[in-house]
């Protein structure tokens, strides 16, 4: 019995064993199946979220613990797909001297034929320098030292060249005194037109050779109309008839004179450096210019070389004139109709007729020697419009003939007819105008249809020089204003105040 039982315990427990590893058998591989599947269910996960570039941040946040979220995907400000970087620009900018992607920004006019020997006729090698470099932003035309370049009328033009061009001026260039180079005249030698950004520069000269035209003077040409105030001492005028002068063909020039350098319609223009000599008529010229610089400049001509001003301004603004040397036959600087925000300072002017305004001025620290004018305003009868806002600051002079003038019946012809309509002056200020006069100190004389007012004068010392001339008192008419400290000498014709009336006759006119 015991036996038996021993037996059917030890079957018992067999049974039991095989039972139990039989259901390990299945637990496991139930558990293998469900890790397999549980992977496979992952890669597929990851394999689909990498071809869609990712969750949004928004599904990264949404169950499970942040570390999960990390290494499931990558940051969600990762680009999807990263896109080819584009092609390298290059920056838009002035090219170098000497490398324009392999081509030049020089253009030397030996490199065009030019000969540079003083007789041969460099013009078209001008041109061809000029149209190559007119192409190149930033490019510069070179007029090299110890050349001589004989070059006739020529204009070099926009409005299609590239900007800020340099003209770099170290040679010399000499006008034709042969008349066929001049036509039936022309009103400008060297020309620069409609241009952004041009600079003439350098150590170089302009020469006119002007002389063959000064003595070939026609009886109409104009004349400077306060040289009727200046009688000398015997009451006798020397005039001598004008003989025509013949160029070196034979032939008698043209009656019309050209300026030897003129700017026209440009922008941001610069001149500096260089000498202007001997032109036929007005040396240096800016018409509908904004933008003009002008400095360390030399203007050279006779002081009795007919009608030519240093600088002509007209329908120009924003000018400044300074560090410069004007030596000519008329005004040193004339500013004319249309001109605005002009400032002049440090500025040499003698022998010519002074600094000539109409327009918004202020000129300081100049000094004139043996000028016909100091400061002067002219205006003709018949104009219109008005002049205000003009200063004149630290002037010194010597030996000038009429250092203050207002001339409101200016007539540059042999004869002009009386009219009543004229230009409006206003706000003309004098300041510390100092020095040597030798016919008259003071020559004020003003519209009777529109008076000059708010005119003043401060510290003005002008002491006499007797010379050949006869010699006169201030002189007032028509002329308003005050006087802020003691005078010498004294200017009691000024009235002070302001007249009855006086009114700008056009709104919209103005200079």
């Amino acid at each position: 019995m015991s036996g038996l039982s021993y037996r059917s315990l030890t079957f018992m427990f067999f049974i039991a064993f095989l039972l139990w590893s039989s259901n390990f058998e299945t637990c496991n591989a139930r558990r293998g199946k469900h890790w397999r599947q549980s992977r496979a269910t992952s890669a597929s996960l990851y394999k689909k979220k990498g071809k869609s570039g990712g969750s949004s941040s928004n599904h990264h946040n949404s169950g499970g613990s942040k570390s999960k979220s990390k290494s499931k995907s990558p940051s969600h400000k990762a680009p999807p797909n990263p896109t080819p970087k584009p092609k390298e620009e290059i920056p838009s900018s002035p090219p170098q001297k000497g490398n324009n992607a392999g081509h030049s920004t020089t253009f030397n006019v030996l490199n065009f034929g030019a000969k540079g020997d003083g007789s041969c006729d460099d013009t078209k090698a001008f041109q061809a320098a000029w149209a190559s470099a007119c192409k190149v932003q930033a490019s510069m035309m070179i007029v090299p030292a110890e050349y001589e370049f004989l070059v006739g009328p020529i204009s070099f033009s926009g409005p299609y060249c590239q900007a800020n061009i340099v003209f770099q001026l170290d040679g010399t260039i000499i006008a034709p005194t042969n008349s066929n180079a001049w036509g039936k005249g022309l009103l400008q030698w060297l020309e620069f037109t409609k241009l952004r950004g041009i600079t003439i520069q350098g150590n170089g000269t302009i020469d006119g050779r002007g002389s063959v035209w000064w003595q070939d003077s026609p009886y109409d040409d104009p004349v400077d109309d306060e040289i009727k105030l200046i009688v000398p001492l015997n009451s006798s005028v020397e005039k001598n008839p004008p003989i025509p002068v013949r160029g070196n063909l034979g032939r008698i020039m043209p009656s019309i004179k050209p300026t030897a350098l003129r700017f026209y319609g440009s922008l941001n223009v610069t001149v500096t450096g260089i000498t202007i000599q001997s032109s036929p008529q007005c040396h240096l010229k800016f018409d509908y210019c904004t933008g003009v610089l002008v400095h360390d400049i030399s203007v050279s001509s006779p002081g009795d070389s007919p009608n030519t001003d240093g600088i002509h301004l007209q329908n120009s603004k924003d000018v400044l004139i300074h560090s410069t040397t004007l030596a000519c036959g008329d005004d040193c600087v004339s500013i004319q109709t249309g001109c605005s925000n002009v400032y002049i300072h440090n500025v040499n002017c003698g022998p010519g007729h002074g600094i000539t305004c109409v327009s918004n001025i202020t000129v300081r620290d100049v000094v004139m020697h043996n000028t016909m004018n100091g400061v002067r305003i002219k205006t003709w009868q018949g104009g219109s419009g008005s002049v205000q806002g003009v200063r004149f600051s630290n002037i010194q002079l010597s030996e000038v003939q009429l250092p203050i003038v207002i001339d409101q019946y200016y007539c540059d012809k042999s004869k002009c007819s009386n009219q009543t309509s004229a230009v409006a002056l206003s706000g003309i200020n004098y300041e510390r105008i100092r020095g040597t006069y030798t016919v008259k100190p003071v020559h004020f004389a003003c519209s009777d249809s529109l008076p000059c007012m708010d005119v003043s004068l401060t510290a003005i010392e002008l002491k006499p020089m007797q010379e050949r001339y006869h010699m006169y008192d201030p002189f007032c008419w028509q002329t308003f204003g005050e006087l802020r400290t003691p005078s010498v000498p004294p200017i009691s014709c000024l009235q002070i105040g302001k007249p009855a009336n006086n009114r700008i006759q056009s709104d919209h006119d103005f200079c």
